[in-house]
């Protein structure tokens, strides 16, 4: 879940800084965020199908 809340938290610096006018940082903190977001699901899946089959007991 820290992940997940790292990514909601340059999600928000991404909007803040957009309504501000600063493009870059706001183009730059978008990144990070969507890359976080894509980390946290391709984690969450490969953990759900092992629990799905390999940890099935």
């Amino acid at each position: 879940m820290t992940l997940l809340k790292w990514a909601l938290f340059f999600f928000v610096v991404s909007i803040i800084a957009g309504i501000f006018g600063f493009t870059g940082i706001s183009a730059a903190s978008a990144d990070v965020a969507r890359f976080l977001f894509y980390v946290f699901v391709v984690i969450f899946l490969i953990l759900l199908i092992l629990g799905l089959t390999i940890f099935r007991v």
